[in-house]
């Protein structure tokens, strides 16, 4: 059986607020797209754990890391996000 964690993302852009839905494996494929077209750097993404993946401290973990990794990239990228991170974090379904 193979089970996966799914983190769940409050999103806030002036009056707006919605929730978006990811797996890790998400964030890894955002995260190498950024790193080719934006040169981000390859080590900003927590690292993919296998043992004990489930864990819930290693998954209040991974969420707090996960946030920290989202606030720098939209700290990296003040005025326009790029088109893969807005959505990513569904800015076309709520902000116009």
């Amino acid at each position: 059986i193979s089970s996966f964690q799914v983190y769940i993302i409050q999103v806030s852009v002036g009056n707006h607020q919605w929730t978006v839905k990811h797996r890790y494996s998400d964030f890894h494929d955002l995260h190498e797209k950024l790193v080719s077209e934006k040169k981000i750097d390859k080590n900003l993404l927590p690292p993919k754990k296998i043992i004990g993946k489930n864990s819930k401290s290693l998954v209040e973990k991974r969420q707090k890391e996960l946030e920290v990794y989202l606030k720098t990239l939209l700290v990296k990228f003040p005025v326009t996000a790029p088109k893969v991170l807005s959505h990513f974090l569904h800015f076309h379904l709520y902000v116009s």
